[in-house]
């Protein structure tokens, strides 16, 4: 049977990738996700070559004929999003930036000159890198559906996983509550919080960790940079003894962690001292917890 580890967090910048690259160099028999599709940044330190690369459908867009339009005005008169604009030289078009892709106007058009068509969102990949294959995606600009292309991704590293017989898929999750964080932890065996020790990050914290019970997924906490703010690394302690939840490692604040991020390698590959050793044992820890 396959295990899925997801790591999270409240908010981006906490740490989060950081801890999904060390584990890339720490675990074996995986298949690695980055599914925070719309800021994707897991590549820049596995650096992956890709071997395929795929469009992401997203959704549907209308396209007008204009040899079929008759400017009679029915599209402008029905959009509630102001999504046709009047050109005096073009007479009515779409406008891409406006438009909610509801398909009204292509229901409303008398002349049926209005059609939706598929439209490509983003793009997936998947790429090898030196800790293994890599599935990951990067949604275009100002394109939505990012939850629909964060199961296309998980979709696809469990069918890589399943045709190389590998054991494990660890993602990369998105930070939040929202949409993409509920297709990335929904089914998945154990999902990681990653917070830091700040009123903001409690906060954080509390609402992923909320999240997860509502979907009764088992959950371990990572606080990173607990020596920045000792008073709030006991309130997060006694958060998570208060609802049974292990707190699986608790790193130090070290600048070396800057040097490895900028040197494009992960706190196991580029020795940081004390974060290298406790996120050796977390590692461990969180194995335990996979495997039991």
């Amino acid at each position: 049977m396959i295990k899925e580890l997801t790591i999270i967090s409240g908010k981006g910048g906490t740490g989060k990738t950081t801890i999904t690259a060390a584990f890339a160099s720490l675990c074996e028999n995986k298949i690695m996700t980055d599914c925070d599709v719309d800021a994707a940044d897991l590549h820049l330190i596995l650096q992956p070559e890709v071997l395929r690369q795929e469009s992401f459908i997203g959704g549907r867009a209308p396209v007008m004929d204009k040899s079929i339009c008759t400017e009679c005005g029915t599209c402008q008169e029905v959009c509630r999003f102001n999504g046709i604009d009047l050109d005096p030289d073009k007479g009515y078009t779409i406008n891409s930036f406006a438009c909610d892709n509801c398909a009204l106007c292509a229901f409303a058009c008398p002349e049926e000159a209005i059609s939706m068509v598929d439209s490509v969102n983003g793009n997936w990949f998947i790429s090898k890198t030196p800790y293994g294959k890599m599935v990951h995606a990067k949604l275009g600009i100002a394109e939505d559906n990012s939850g629909k292309l964060v199961t296309l991704v998980r979709q696809q590293a469990k069918k890589l996983a399943e045709d190389e017989g590998l054991s494990l898929i660890v993602n990369d999750g998105p930070p939040g509550i929202g949409c993409p964080v509920t297709a990335a932890i929904t089914g998945t065996s154990l999902v990681l919080v990653v917070t830091e020790p700040t009123l903001s990050g409690i906060h954080d914290m509390e609402r992923v960790v909320d999240l997860c019970r509502h979907f009764q997924i088992p959950v371990q906490v990572c606080i990173n940079k607990y020596s920045i703010n000792l008073v709030n690394t006991q309130k997060i302690r006694e958060y998570c003894a208060h609802l049974g939840i292990a707190i699986v490692g608790e790193l130090p604040f070290e600048p070396l962690v800057n040097k490895a991020l900028v040197a494009r390698q992960n706190v196991i590959d580029f020795e940081c001292g004390a974060v290298t050793r406790v996120v050796r044992k977390m590692w461990q820890e969180v194995e335990k917890q996979m495997m039991a």
